[in-house]
């Protein structure tokens, strides 16, 4: 069934029922209602997916992740939701587990549902498919950003925020300071990197391989990390280059036997709700992953509506929260 059955049940033309269904042009009242029962009667669904693309536009947006169950990333998501709806925008939220054949599939079927443009958070260094995504429709790239990415983009200052992070350890004299780097080719945990042994060389120190591990943004990989580390070394501090990481970490500390902060301080990144719930609570590096998820929802709108508009690159200035995995007195 479709607008040309409505028409006749009603005795007015297509035109008439399609300026009742885009609320576009003036209809008589009575003739109104005549469409609207006629609709009712015949329990008449518009197509909105045809609807929209006669207006070259479906108001919704897609929102990729790496993986929903890490507590960042709700907040993030729940910023790009609330930006969009104040537009009158929806969004669809796909969730990749970190895999990028599912990530294919979803961008192979955002482009099917006719969506305005993408907001995406990278599940790896492989960029291809997106970037034949971009090709046609606007993608704003989010916080874990390959390495080498154009188009506009929105994140934290992880520079800062690794610098910040290694730069406490250090005002607290720890001086073998490991660090879990997150995965290779992704510009966030880059970043991180960089931060960290920019403070160790203001320090005067240098970075050894034996205090370093890399790890996948997993709790699990923490644990693996941290492992390998006292495995080769004893450090008496760790910067890990996030909370989940840093709380698998910590476990595998307190498993060998050392105490946190006292033996090993650790700090953490992005301020989760567990960190503050870990035993000891952990001090993080903090950054806003709310005003991250509206800034970069309304950097799509934006270019949406012009696609002309410079390349826009907006960074968030993170923030140390101090806790008691590195407060505690040093024995």
């Amino acid at each position: 069934m479709g607008i040309r059955e409505v028409a006749k049940e009603a005795g007015v033309s297509v035109a008439t029922v399609s300026r009742v269904l885009n609320h576009s042009g003036y209809v008589k009242e009575e003739t109104y209602q005549k469409v609207i029962a006629a609709i009712r009667r015949l329990n008449y669904v518009p197509n909105g997916v045809a609807r929209s693309m006669v207006k070259g536009s479906t108001r919704t947006i897609g929102l990729i992740l790496p993986d929903i169950t890490n507590p960042y990333f709700p907040m993030l998501a729940r910023g790009v939701e609330d930006a969009a709806i104040t537009q009158g925008y929806l969004v669809i939220l796909c969730n990749t587990d970190n895999n990028p054949d599912t990530e294919a599939m979803y961008l192979s079927m955002l482009r099917e549902k006719c969506v305005d443009g993408l907001v995406y958070v990278s599940s790896s260094s492989s960029t291809d498919h997106v970037r034949a995504f971009a090709r046609h429709l606007p993608v704003v790239w989010v916080d874990r950003m390959p390495v080498g990415v154009e188009g506009d983009v929105v994140a934290g200052d992880d520079l800062l925020g690794g610098y910040l992070a290694t730069r406490h350890l250090l005002s607290l004299g720890r001086r073998r300071i490991a660090f879990i780097a997150g995965p290779d080719g992704l510009m966030t945990a880059e970043e991180r990197e960089r931060g960290y042994r920019l403070a160790l060389k203001e320090a005067g120190l240098v970075p050894e391989d034996e205090l370093m591990a890399r790890g996948d943004f997993q709790f699990a990989s923490g644990r693996r990390a941290m492992t390998e580390i006292l495995g080769r070394t004893r450090p008496d501090a760790l910067f890990a280059s996030n909370d989940l990481m840093a709380l698998g970490a910590m476990e595998v500390i307190a498993e060998a036997g050392y105490r946190i902060p006292g033996d090993i301080a650790v700090v953490g990144y992005d301020n989760i709700m567990f960190a503050r719930l870990a035993k000891p609570p952990l001090t993080t590096v903090e950054q806003p992953s709310y005003l991250i998820g509206v800034t970069a929802c309304e950097v799509a709108m934006e270019r949406i509506a012009r696609r002309e508009l410079p390349v826009q690159k907006k960074l968030f200035k993170p923030t140390l929260v101090v806790r008691a995995s590195t407060q505690g007195e040093r024995e």
